[in-house]
């Protein structure tokens, strides 16, 4: 059988370690959910209620900051351990996780320093919680969150807001449907004034989880006692009330220590006229061992939600790191080896791009089916072709002997001008695919989630692809260009052997005098038109050869190289490099560095738990 020990315990264990991890609640990740989903006690009240008497008695030891006005101005999560009898009692201070304190004056102290820190030695506020844990064997495990008191009026050095401000920080708590609400009223004043009991009413209007605590139940005056309240006819709780006495002003200023206290308070009830028909659910004691029972039935009651809560969190936990990725060995070796299959990954990304796996390839053909034919057309041919352009050249051509029957010097001259145009598209070409090859790596690398654990080696890959690229580049323009200048250099000379023929044909149409026709067109608008429109004609044929041949040689030294062996030349470099240089490459971003520790610790500490609670909750 699962002692109530033994299940309180685990809740304050888990609720310690999320506690180191800076999960204490209220956040709106799954982690701090881990924390909202354990049940924990909000001890609220208005101001001089009585709250840290409640507290002290509960623990057994005077260790919280007293004075006038608001003296809690953090909330204080106090969790309490029950030890092996015999045991020393000691504390310990979340932010202070190796630091044991046995002296409970100096436990005083430091809940006081360190709420300064935080809000200054004023008035204000804050949110920020304080974690104190105690070890003893005179307490039971229980956590108990000590709230600042709520008030109605701001005083001197608090702003206006101060009193919406307390109410808003113990809702955010009290609203939690797992905190058990222990509302402290003082017996000398109406309940129906209560700020304890108005804010619980409103958070928890059933009363299922709210436990009422009378105190200065010895401050009543002469012949009035609260009875109507402790039996539940003034208001009514599903949980029971509990008045409780505690120690005077005087006692405080007495030193009278706490074990004395708790007699008396024994005492009290015990020889009551009034309470002692209820002494034995009476007392702070009785208060402390209530709380626990109620929140061992409501641990039982909670444990396969909580279970499922940390279940999903460990997958979740677990999926990140995955994609974190594991700690880098040390060895060069090892380093040499995860460099290389990171290279892989953003390889096989890259490809996917060219290959239509992921969007961007398509831009390659665009610039083939879209840009190069367009800049094709828009070469300034009709200017290089009109009519004085030919008469110029094809007589500078002539020189001081005209030609006598076909101007060959004069077309050679007007298809190489014509030709030299093809450079600037085929260039352009190269210059464009190579922009989109540019624009690939750049979202590969951003796109390679492995990569972006080590910045260093991600710049360096980049670098090394556009390197590569570059070369590419290089010997494709090389290509392009040959392409344009073998056009040059040798001409297509069937083309030319059939315009004779066509002059021929054309001369038989217009009868006997064509010879004579011919001599006269020679040197005439008309001749030179033909020679333009036949170098316009080889030119287009040209043209729509280099349409087809331009691509073919882009993708062939550019596309092809990048997917066959954009990284090669590192990969050379990279086997060369020592291990201080590997380990240089693998430096990760000291962020998610940190993000890996910090998820391994919340995943061992789920999984912990979630040991612990499997055992547990077999033990049931």
């Amino acid at each position: 059988m699962a002692t109530m020990e033994s299940l309180i315990g685990l809740v304050n264990r888990i609720q310690r370690a999320c506690t180191a991890l800076g999960d204490y609640g209220g956040g709106d990740n799954a982690f701090s959910s881990l924390w909202d989903a354990l049940p924990s006690v909000a001890v609220v009240g208005g101001q001089s209620s009585g709250k840290s008497s409640v507290l002290e008695s509960i623990v057994g030891r005077d260790f919280l900051p007293r004075g006038s006005g608001i003296v809690t101005r953090r909330p204080l999560v106090l969790q309490l351990q029950k030890t092996e009898d015999g045991q020393q009692e000691y504390a310990e201070f979340g932010h202070l996780p190796r630091r044991r304190f046995t002296d409970f004056s100096v436990v005083r102290k430091e809940i006081q320093d360190e709420t300064d820190r935080i809000t200054g030695k004023t008035k204000q506020i804050s949110p920020v919680p304080i974690h104190l844990s105690i070890y003893s064997p005179y307490v039971v495990n229980l956590t108990l969150i000590d709230l600042p008191g709520l008030t109605k009026v701001a005083i001197e050095g608090q702003p206006e807001s101060i009193v919406q401000d307390i109410e808003n920080m113990v809702r955010t708590y009290v609203e939690k449907p797992n905190c058990v609400i222990l509302a402290i009223s003082p017996a000398n004043q109406d309940i129906a004034t209560s700020d304890a009991i108005k804010l619980a009413r409103e958070v928890d209007p059933q009363g299922e989880r709210t436990f009422g605590v009378l105190t200065k139940l010895d401050l009543m005056d002469k012949g009035t006692n609260a009875l109507d309240v402790l039996e539940g006819r003034s208001y009514r709780l599903q949980q029971p009330w509990v008045g409780i006495v505690n120690r005077s002003q005087a006692d405080i200023n007495k030193n009278v220590d706490m074990i004395a206290a708790r007699r008396r308070e024994r005492e009290y009830f015990a020889t009551s006229p009034d309470y002692g028909h209820l002494a034995s659910k009476m007392g702070s004691e009785y208060l402390a061992k209530l709380l626990s029972r109620h929140l061992e039935s409501v641990i039982k009651a909670r444990i396969p939600s909580i279970t499922s809560l940390i279940n999903k969190s460990i997958e979740e936990l677990e999926s990140e790191m995955d994609h974190l990725g594991r700690p880098i060995a040390v060895d060069a070796g090892a380093q040499l080896y995860t460099i290389l299959e990171l290279c892989r990954a953003f390889d096989k990304i890259f490809k996917e791009h060219l290959e239509g796996g992921r969007p961007g390839g398509d831009q390659i053909y665009g610039v083939f089916d879209n840009k190069l034919p367009a800049a094709l057309k828009k070469l300034p041919f009709d200017r290089h072709l009109s009519i004085q352009n030919v008469r110029k050249v094809v007589s500078e051509a002539d020189g001081y002997q005209p030609h006598l029957i076909a101007p060959e010097q004069g077309y050679r001259r007007l298809i190489e001008g014509a030709l030299n145009y093809f450079r600037g598209p085929a260039e352009a070409s190269v210059d464009a695919v190579h922009f989109v090859l540019k624009e690939l790596v750049r979202r590969s690398v951003g796109e390679c989630q492995e990569l972006k654990r080590f910045p260093s080696l991600q710049s360096t890959i980049a670098a090394a692809a556009n390197e590569a690229l570059e070369r590419f580049r290089e010997e494709s323009k090389k290509t392009v260009v040959r392409l344009v200048d073998m056009e040059s250099s040798y001409l297509t000379v069937d083309f030319f052997r059939r315009l004779p023929q066509e002059v021929e044909k054309a001369g038989n149409v217009a009868g006997a005098n064509a010879a004579a026709a011919t001599n006269i067109d020679r040197y005439a608008e008309g001749h030179f038109r033909r020679i333009g429109s036949n170098v316009s004609s080889y030119i287009s044929m040209v043209s729509e050869t280099l349409k087809n041949t331009i691509p073919k040689a882009v993708v062939y030294c550019q596309v092809k190289e990048a997917k066959q062996c954009l990284l090669n030349h590192f990969y050379t470099q990279i086997g060369k490099r020592e291990g201080k240089q590997l380990a240089d490459l693998l430096d990760e971003d000291p962020a998610l560095m940190e993000r890996r520790v910090e998820c391994a610790k919340r995943l061992e500490l789920y999984k912990k738990a979630r040991d612990e609670i499997d055992s547990v909750a077999w033990a049931r």
